[in-house]
């Protein structure tokens, strides 16, 4: 029996999903693997999780702008070199015993964090155990990348070169993808899917706000909701009750077509009905939209990493960017009267798309762990 422990942090949904799609590839096609999934921080200390997590979410509802100052500061090697310190001192002894009580073949980290814990215990001789990292944005960021870790699994062969500066060796670059449930190779009928969905067979278009509900999803939907756009509408507002209840209510008086969705399992169907997709940039929500071929049209980024995953999708012909809520109108309808320029979007999305990415880095996994 092989041992696989992943290493996540919650600060988000896509460190989490990223293993949880590995999790459930393993056991349905290789029941062979124990894949177990641990939260770092809650593990370490769930006081200090909280603080964390919860300062991070805070932040990021609170004042962005500050956490992308962080962000693009922390790009500095004082101040990873200063994390890295107090990282050394208090975190990395009690993770060892974790270590020792799961004696895993392999350790797979999907958030900064952990990978830096793992490089701190190999390089001090408290381990020797192969270590791989997934990196869940398009954006590669110093923290990601330290020393004694085995293999970096990327999204694209765009960023191999990122890499290779920040001096990680070539041959530990695995340009595979990011990780997402292996429904989404499945193919949905569009019109069957909007059936499923109770949909009329119309231009539709998909509101997302990641596992958070955040960003200007109500103002967007309120836009559209009232525009003179020939459109109907689905709306997922993840975890977040208070967007949700308000979109019902909106809906409840407009003369549109709509559906609304809190946190669903459902994402694939729900795209396979879309012709486009209103989202902020988060790693695993484009990674989706990319295997659907689906044209995304991006809202909200978060400063920093989401920032740069807009720009590469926008630099990559897939996207289009609208700052501001009361243009998404206008920018919609330019999208849409362009039938050239939407399937240009669809075909770049489908040439970044990497479907077999949950498959492959399973794979590369128990190869690593063999070695």
């Amino acid at each position: 029996m092989m041992k696989i422990l992943a290493l996540t942090v919650s600060a988000g949904k896509g460190h989490q999903k990223a293993a949880e799609a590995l999790k459930k590839y393993y056991a349905e096609n290789n029941p062979n693997i124990e894949f177990e999934i641990v939260d770092t921080l809650k593990y370490i200390n769930p006081i200090v999780d909280k603080l964390i997590v919860g300062g991070y979410l805070k932040s990021l509802k609170k004042t962005p702008k500050l956490y992308g100052k962080l962000y693009y500061f922390s790009e500095n090697e004082d101040a990873v070199s200063a994390i890295s310190n107090l990282i050394h001192d208090i975190f990395s002894i009690k993770f060892k015993s974790l270590l020792e009580e799961i004696n895993p073949d392999l350790v797979l980290c999907t958030h900064p964090f952990p990978i830096e814990i793992m490089s701190i215990l190999k390089k001090k001789g408290k381990t020797e155990i192969k270590t791989a990292a997934i990196l869940t944005d398009y954006a590669p960021h110093p923290f990601w990348f330290q020393d004694y870790i085995d293999a970096y699994i990327i999204p694209h062969e765009d960023f191999i070169d990122d890499l290779i500066n920040l001096g990680v060796p070539s041959e530990s670059i695995h340009p595979l993808g990011i990780p997402i449930c292996n429904d989404f190779a499945q193919a949905i009928e569009k019109n069957k899917a909007r059936d499923l969905l109770g949909l009329e067979d119309k231009t539709t278009i998909l509101i997302m706000g990641g596992g958070l509900g955040i960003g200007n999803i109500k103002s967007v939907f309120e836009s559209l909701i009232y525009s003179t756009l020939d459109i109907q509408i689905i709306a997922v507002a993840g975890y977040n009750a208070r967007l949700k209840n308000q979109l019902l209510n909106l809906s409840n008086i407009c003369n549109k077509k709509t559906k609304i969705f809190g946190y669903t399992d459902e994402i694939n169907l729900l795209m396979s009905a879309s012709d486009l997709i209103i989202t902020k940039p988060g790693g695993l929500t484009i990674t989706e939209a990319l295997i659907k071929n689906l044209p995304m049209l991006l809202i909200s980024p978060i400063p920093g990493q989401e920032e740069k995953n807009a720009e590469y999708l926008l630099n990559c012909g897939i996207a289009a960017y609208s700052k501001r809520p009361e243009n998404i109108t206008i920018t919609l309808k330019q999208l849409l009267g362009s039938s050239k320029r939407l399937t240009h979007m669809k075909e770049m999305a489908s040439e970044k798309a990497k479907p077999n990415a949950v498959e492959d880095i399973a794979k590369l996994l128990i190869d690593l762990s063999s070695r």
